[in-house]
């Protein structure tokens, strides 16, 4: 029998905002408390799907922080052009900063926690940031930057991202939407077509 046309993409679902003090980082050790499905014919839109599915709200427009580990610096500056080139505003802490304006990407610099204010928390919780791309760099230790950015996230309802390649598709669907490309929805059985076994 011909394989499906169609991608599907399962979404984990965690409580993260029911739990205090735990990283979102996700690791070998957790476990989610559900999952979802978002298929459609192309893999970002399906991931999209998953994603809303999952309860996270993908703004259209807005800010995003980028703060990330040495080894995702390069890769982050692609993302991060994507996102400027939808009109998107991008920020950034001093060393992610200095190396994408050295690759011609327009970035303004944010305070670490460590320096002045308003540092990244005050910018998250007064509603400037919409999207947060964070890659884990020292570890998940309460006191360290990264983990208060990521609780922070969950606290006000703000995506986070902490792998390079879902910040990339995610960039690649926004992209799409904004060209005008919808993502629709449709039936499963549209997609499964007749005699087509799920099992």
């Amino acid at each position: 029998m011909k394989p499906p046309s169609y991608t599907a993409v399962k979404v984990p679902v965690f409580s993260f905002a029911k739990m205090q003090k735990v990283d979102i980082t996700l690791g070998p050790e957790m476990k989610s408390t559900g999952e979802v499905m978002g298929i459609d014919y192309h893999y970002a839109r399906a991931l999209f799907k998953g994603i809303i599915a999952a309860g996270m709200n993908i703004p259209e427009q807005g800010t995003v922080l980028v703060t990330v580990a040495d080894k995702d610096k390069k890769e982050a500056a692609d993302i991060a052009l994507g996102f400027q080139e939808m009109g998107f505003r991008v920020v950034a802490t001093s060393g992610t900063a200095q190396l994408l304006n050295l690759l011609g990407i327009k970035v303004e610099t944010v305070n670490k926690l460590s320096e002045n204010q308003p540092h990244i928390l005050d910018m998250i919780k007064a509603g400037d940031i919409n999207i947060v791309i964070n890659t884990l760099s020292h570890g998940r230790e309460p006191e360290r930057d990264g983990f208060k950015i990521r609780r922070a996230t969950v606290e006000n309802g703000i995506p986070c991202l902490t792998s390079m390649d879902t910040a990339r598709e995610l960039m690649l669907v926004l992209k799409a939407v904004h060209n005008r490309r919808l993502v629709y929805a449709l039936a499963l059985q549209d997609y499964v077509g007749s005699g087509y076994d799920l099992a």
